[in-house]
């Protein structure tokens, strides 16, 4: 399925637009059209006492919006992508999960909170809240990012998202799902990683003969994986690691290069509780890439 119709949300903060410009690299994977939006928090105009409902400042917030959304639509159209405005006043996350059904979107994108060094997440409570909710997939945007590795203050610029994308799979459904969409990303990704951890928590006290079962079989798992992704005329590899899942995650995206986090998701049962409220909420938290999320 081809991500023809994106809803980009945005609350105009710094490097906003340099996001927007990496979903434009889209457009050679199918990309047609943009919904631009931007929510106003109600309380950001609601009723003060003796004062009513500020509809002036409303007004206002719009027009400012709207002025910034029509000079982004000039870039938008330079790459020969439509687009259209979308600015509502409500509670921001009803309002843009609304919209995306309203307009029938194949992704949402959401921008990161500001993080400083000090800080160790990038997610507040309201985009894991899209995270959770929506039906269709949720890609959180992070273009420059500062992070600790190796004891080092580092900056990353994540100006190129789709050239080197890493499923990481736990072979569930949602995991299929995820495989299913890296189709959407052909003619734009250049190769696309496959890896796989075995949770410490799994092979706590296992046999060697056991453990040494479930290393083959995951390799088998990954190179059908990677079958299925060349198939479909794109270049693959895959990576097998074991130990504690998010660590081992972002240490493979790093060692291998990575450009991104794609993960599948779920929303009922044990396994939201698992998977998305613990790895893919980690990842998303503490990776210095762009995340993926797949229904």
């Amino acid at each position: 399925m081809i991500f023809k119709k994106v809803l980009f949300h945005t609350h105009f903060r710094e490097l906003a637009l340099n996001s927007l410009k990496t979903i434009l690299e889209l457009k050679k994977a199918g990309l047609e059209s943009i919904i631009l939006t931007h929510i106003i928090p109600r309380d950001e105009v609601s009723f003060v006492p003796y004062g009513g409902y500020l509809k002036e400042t409303e007004n206002q917030l719009k027009a400012e919006a709207r002025m910034r959304f029509e000079d982004w639509q000039k870039i938008i159209a330079e790459h020969g992508i439509k687009s259209r405005i979308r600015i509502e006043v409500g509670a921001p996350n009803a309002e843009i999960l609304s919209i995306a059904e309203e307009e029938g979107v194949d992704l949402i994108v959401i921008g990161r909170k500001k993080r400083t060094l000090v800080e160790k997440v990038y997610v507040g409570s309201h985009i894991m809240d899209i995270l959770r909710r929506s039906p269709v997939p949720v890609l959180m945007s992070k273009y420059m990012v500062q992070f600790e590795w190796e004891n080092e203050q580092l900056t990353r610029t994540n100006d190129h998202i789709f050239d080197r994308p890493m499923l990481a799979t736990d072979w569930s459904q949602p995991s299929e799902n995820a495989l299913q969409r890296m189709s959407a990303l052909k003619g734009l990704a250049k190769t696309i990683l496959v890896v796989h951890v075995i949770d410490a928590k799994l092979s706590k006290g296992m046999s060697r003969d056991r453990l040494s079962e479930i290393e083959k079989e995951s390799k088998l798992r990954l190179k059908n994986y990677c079958r299925k992704i060349e198939k479909s005329g794109m270049r693959a590899e895959y990576h097998l690691s074991a130990g504690k899942t998010v660590q081992e995650l972002v240490r493979l995206s790093r060692d291998h290069k990575a450009s991104m986090i794609v993960m599948g998701k779920t929303g009922k049962d044990w396994f939201s509780e698992y998977w998305l409220g613990g790895v893919s909420h980690q990842i998303a938290e503490l990776s210095e890439l762009p995340a993926l999320l797949i229904p």
